[in-house]
């Protein structure tokens, strides 16, 4: 009996040592104490997982002294809408009387003036401010609210509807500024801060990542937008939006009626095209744009091999002013402009935005595609103030098959202010999945100009494997590409 004990004794003992053993060949060369945090183990060929941004309490102490609230008062309401704020509840509720002096009347009400409120923020610490340029529409007074509490009556230095930007100036010196950083710095993926001032509500802070750092948006700015999943709310127009660094990449813009509720997104103007907009306002009180006249869209895989283009590259013209600039140099519907002043346009979005930073009378080198070859022009450019906003159009993939056409009649084309053409009566099968619809009218197919039923069908039935079709409906044109396959 003895002797089985002592023999479990020395296995137990064996079992320990050899545990003991392992644990030690296992450790760290370097001698660490048992209370120091020891950082985990890398294995191989792997990179540790970045940290989860979880604290942005620092940045919003030092960069929101430099966010303010902005209130208006219009002579009449720009928009009819339902209040969002304050919220319903009984007279006598404490919350709700907590909040009514942030509380606007009813747009239209009889005998009150609109009144509207949202952010904006410091770029120079005697006084001057950027903030949304829909904020201010038709305002007749002004007032920012500073994070300390000091409200001061602010007057417009120069507004830019065309780029959506906005410069106010109160009589202060001295003041916080934010920093101004640069968007390229950035990428999809990244974590973005907005800091707002809705409603006096100072330090409304909102986070989230960007989305896309270039999203052109029909109606909207000629800038190509910076796209985020931070949650929007009423009054948050005019918002600084940070980056993880503390500096400003953009300036958070609202949603308009054109481009519907999109929920989940926010966009955001670069900062860098903003504080160009904003030297010239503060310089001059207005900013000038080039404008070329024309209405594009992007090089889709289909349409660069109906083109004759090896690959997706330009901006495609899908109509042309004929009063404007690029009229007057000889573009047309169906050019692809590859170059402007020797530079390369890879895509529809860069178009806009580099002809708008350009003074109008401007003459500017256009290398274009048309017939597969290159060709060259020089326009003299108009202004973008005095017409809308150039915006690249939606692509659509369209196909011949199904679509049912007729010759347009004289009354028809005028009414459409076409010369010729084809009336799309029908749309069944591949045409109308494709997004042909009855009543578009079709002005071209390829390169080619139709005006019969006939025309057409031959047109298409020898353009091979992909053609381009020019369509307008409801006054607006727009290619779309047929998938012969």
């Amino acid at each position: 009996m003895r002797r089985d004990k002592l023999k479990y004794f020395l296995i137990v003992e064996c079992l320990t040592v050899a545990v003991s053993a392992g644990c030690m060949a296992q450790s760290p060369p370097n001698n660490v104490s048992s209370g120091a945090n020891v950082p985990a183990a890398r294995l191989p060929g792997h990179d540790t997982a970045p940290a989860i941004v979880t604290d942005f309490s620092r940045l919003v102490s030092e960069e929101g002294k430099a966010v303010v609230n902005i209130s208006v008062t219009a002579a009449q309401p720009v928009a009819t809408v339902t209040p969002l704020w304050p919220p319903a509840g009984s007279e006598d509720d404490p919350f709700t009387q907590q909040f009514q002096q942030f509380a606007y009347a009813p747009p239209g009400a009889a005998g009150l003036a609109s009144q509207r409120s949202g952010s904006g923020f410091i770029i120079a610490a005697d006084g001057y401010i950027l903030t949304d340029s829909s904020l201010i529409t038709k305002a007749t007074r002004i007032s920012v609210t500073l994070r300390d509490g000091r409200k001061f009556k602010a007057k417009v230095v120069g507004d830019d509807p065309a780029s959506g930007i906005a410069l106010l100036k109160i009589p202060a010196t001295k003041l916080p500024t934010v920093k101004i950083g640069s968007p390229s710095a950035n990428k999809a993926g990244q974590w973005v801060v907005s800091i707002g001032s809705p409603y006096g509500l100072n330090d409304t802070v909102t986070a989230g990542i960007i989305s896309n750092m270039s999203r052109a948006l029909p109606g909207e700015s000629y800038v190509p937008l910076i796209q985020t999943d931070v949650t929007e709310n009423a009054g948050d127009a005019g918002s600084p939006v940070f980056g993880l660094n503390g500096n400003v990449i953009g300036i958070e813009m609202p949603i308009t009626k054109e481009i519907g509720d999109v929920e989940g997104a926010a966009f955001v103007l670069p900062i860098d095209e903003a504080m160009k907009v904003a030297r010239q306002l503060q310089l001059h009180h207005e900013a000038e744009h080039g404008r070329l006249g024309i209405t594009i869209q992007d090089v889709s895989w289909p349409l660069a091999q109906s083109f004759g283009l090896n690959r997706p590259q330009g901006a495609l013209v899908s109509s042309v002013d004929p009063r404007g600039p690029a009229a007057r140099s000889g573009l047309r519907p169906g050019d692809v402009i590859m170059k402007i002043n020797g530079v390369d346009i890879p895509d529809s979005t860069r178009l806009p935005v580099t002809v708008a930073d350009l003074k109008p009378g401007t003459s500017v080198h256009l290398v274009y595609w048309r017939d597969n070859a290159t060709h060259d022009t020089t326009v003299a450019l108009g202004s973008l103030n005095a017409t809308p906003a150039e915006t690249p159009a939606i692509a659509q993939v369209a196909a011949p098959d199904g679509l049912t056409v007729r010759g347009l009649t004289a009354q028809e084309r005028h009414d459409a202010g076409v010369e010729g053409g084809v009336l799309v009566e029908k749309s069944t099968g591949a045409g109308a999945l494709a997004g042909i619809e009855p009543g578009d009218i079709i002005l071209m197919v390829d390169s080619t100009h139709v005006s019969s039923p006939a025309q057409f069908r031959r047109k298409a039935a020898n353009s091979g494997n992909a053609v381009a079709l020019l369509v307008q409906r409801d006054g607006q044109r727009m290619f779309v590409t047929i998938d012969m396959g």
